[in-house]
């Protein structure tokens, strides 16, 4: 049944001038992907947001949708923004224009639903940093990737895995032509619209292709990154840096489906951030272990991720790894580093003395590696919103290094390439000033045919550069194994 009722929208359309009216149903033959492939696959925008909580518990909430009302782009300080088959280009500040794209909205909050049901879905690439530090940019921009792209979406469909219930949600923005009767007809119309498509048989899916066997490149050899060890190592004994996370990208040419890749993914690496985001041309794939930040009211939330191991054969090696890992005297100096920058980039954003270490360095297993995690928390300082939380931890340290503008300087001359989306941020945030952010890593980038992934490692004073190698290798193996899969058309059945 949809809710609420006229006379009820109407009362809330008096608290603010974002309501919802939604259809929330029993629904335990529909899954995630099937409705994305249902109502998203063709749409030139679209997404899916899952989780594993802890690497191996499913999370409450998935989250998909497609055709966002607008769509906002940047590079450096070149915006463009899409709605209503019109484009609009203008020089801005990206992350002031999105604040001001958000605060139009003021959503009503009705008991029961989701915690998101309305918002802006999409990515901050790594180079977002040079709007606030003075970072060089040599790499090439060989991929030509915007700097941010967010799609605003003012309805979703959102599944409920304890209540196994979905709702399709279509949030009424009440101001602008029209009257409240025909806006709530027309919302009610088109939840009807999608549940009507949720519920038609999956549609016909292309026959796999014969593909030649991958071939997976990198833009540096393994001397250079070695090499790029080496001069990292020497910048830490001249004293200019503690800590840096030089990468590889990986690459290979491939006409796998990048949503067949997702599908592989999910299976291959459960992880507490599963997304797919369908951004016209190009598409983001990703199973990102690590919070960048999160921000619920005025709470915020940093967990930092330094040290890694692979996951052992059994329960016991898993054990044993664990003790060895955490014993480590390398790693524990990195991950403590990685805390108190953390602390220190919350620390400008967070009421004095609110800033904590909750939990301190402990071991999360995922699919084909164990990680060292600490989970870090503050309260924003009044006059703070989630744009500059999210600004301050902007880029993670975890993915830069220590000091950290030293470090990215640093990355710039190592690295060939630009970044892109690696080590940068996905995100969402609703429009009442809550935000969740994953960092861009275990994240594969589809465009033109071609998949990219990038992995990188923290390097210290004693760091072994063939063990450093070997570390970026081990961290994409679970994208090139999904990459596979899907290449030789085989995450149908999986």
């Amino acid at each position: 049944m949809i809710q609420p009722d006229f006379k009820t929208f109407c009362r809330l359309a008096r608290q603010g001038n974002l309501v919802p009216v939604y259809d929330t149903y029993t629904a335990d033959l529909l899954t995630p992907v099937g409705a994305y492939l249902r109502i998203g696959h063709n749409a030139k925008y679209s997404f899916l947001l899952e989780s594993v909580e802890g690497g191996e518990t499913i999370g409450r909430y998935t989250f998909t949708g497609a055709n966002p009302v607008e769509v906002f782009r940047s590079r450096g300080r070149k915006c463009t923004l899409e709605s209503g088959g019109k484009r609009v280009e203008f020089e801005d500040d990206p992350v002031e224009c999105l604040r001001r794209l958000t605060k139009r909205y003021r959503p009503v909050r009705v008991p029961g639903l989701p915690p998101l049901t309305a918002g802006a879905i999409g990515y901050f690439a790594y180079d977002m940093v040079r709007l606030i530090e003075r970072i060089p940019a040599t790499g090439r921009d060989d991929l030509g990737l915007d700097d941010s792209v967010m799609m605003f979406y003012r309805g979703l469909v959102a599944f409920d895995h304890v209540r196994h219930s979905v709702s399709i949600i279509r949030n009424v923005f009440t101001e602008g032509p029209g009257s409240l009767r025909e806006k709530y007809d027309a919302a009610v119309r088109e939840i009807r619209r999608t549940r009507r498509a949720l519920e038609q048989p999956l549609p016909p899916q292309r026959p796999a292709r014969r593909e030649a066997p991958l071939r997976v490149q990198s833009n540096m050899t393994k001397p250079q990154y070695m090499a790029a060890v080496r001069k990292a190592k020497a910048y830490i004994r001249a004293g200019d840096i503690f800590q840096v996370v030089p990468s590889q990208r990986f690459s290979a040419e491939t006409h796998a489906e990048p949503f067949e890749i997702y599908r592989a993914l999910r299976v291959v690496n459960p992880s507490p951030y599963l997304y797919y985001l369908k951004l016209d041309e190009l598409s983001v794939v990703g199973s990102s272990p690590e919070m960048l930040v999160k921000v619920q009211g005025r709470e915020v939330s940093y967990r930092p991720i330094a040290g890694t191991l692979p996951r052992g054969r059994n329960e016991e090696e898993d054990r044993k790894f664990e003790a060895r890992l955490l014993a480590d005297p390398k790693e524990r100096a990195e991950h403590i580093m990685l805390v108190d920058l953390g602390r220190n980039d919350l620390g400008r954003v967070c009421e004095y003395g609110s800033v904590k270490v909750d939990r301190l360095m402990f071991i999360e297993r995922f699919s084909h590696v164990m990680h060292i995690v600490s989970t870090l928390s503050g309260r924003l300082r009044e006059g703070v919103d989630c744009f500059g939380a999210l600004m301050s931890c902007f880029p993670a340290g975890t993915l830069s290094g220590a000091p950290k503008v030293r470090a990215m300087e640093i990355i710039d001359e190592l690295e060939p390439t630009r970044r892109g989306i690696y080590a940068g941020a996905i995100l969402y945030l609703d429009f009442s000033g809550n935000l969740d952010s994953c960092i861009g890593l275990r994240t594969l980038v589809a465009k033109g045919g071609r998949a990219y992934i990038q992995a990188g490692g923290g390097i210290v004073a004693d760091s072994v550069p063939a063990r450093e190698y070997q570390e970026t290798v081990n961290k994409a193996r679970a994208l090139v194994k999904a990459l596979e899969i899907a290449h030789r058309g085989g995450s149908r059945g999986e």
